[in-house]
C-alpha cells in the first residue's frame, strides 16, 4: 500500500503550477484507473511543502473541502496565486486542466 501511495504523491508532484486535476485521474496517471478514494488517502497524509495537494479537485472541478473550511479558502488562495481561476469553489477543469501526452512515462512501472 505504501509504494501506492508514494506513485501518487509522485505523480502529484508532477502536476505544474497553474494546473490542476481530479483525484480520479491523478490516480489513474499514477497507474490506478479507478482510484480516486487511494488519491484521497494518499493525499490526506502528505506533507503541504513538498506535495501540491491544492491542485486537486473534485470530478465536477469543485474544490472538496466545504465552503466553512479552513482548507477551502486556502486551496482558493492557493490555486488564484497561480493564476487559475476560481469561481464559487469550481475551477474550469477544460481550461486549466493538466493535459499528460504520455502518463505512462511518468513514473517507472512496479
Amino acid at each position: 500500500m505504501i509504494d501506492k501511495l508514494e506513485r501518487i504523491l509522485a505523480t502529484a508532484r508532477a502536476i505544474p503550477p497553474g494546473r490542476v486535476t481530479s483525484y480520479g485521474r491523478l490516480a489513474m496517471h499514477a497507474g490506478f484507473p479507478r482510484g480516486a478514494r487511494l488519491a484521497v488517502a494518499a493525499l490526506r497524509g502528505a506533507d503541504d511543502e513538498t506535495v501540491p495537494w491544492h491542485r486537486i479537485l473534485r470530478a465536477d472541478g469543485r474544490i472538496a473541502f466545504p465552503p466553512d473550511h479552513p482548507h477551502h479558502a486556502e486551496q482558493a488562495q492557493r490555486l488564484r496565486a497561480e493564476s487559475v481561476m476560481v469561481r464559487n469553489g469550481r475551477v474550469d477543469l477544460g481550461r486549466f486542466g493538466w493535459r499528460v501526452d504520455a502518463p505512462d512515462l511518468l513514473l517507472p512501472p512496479d
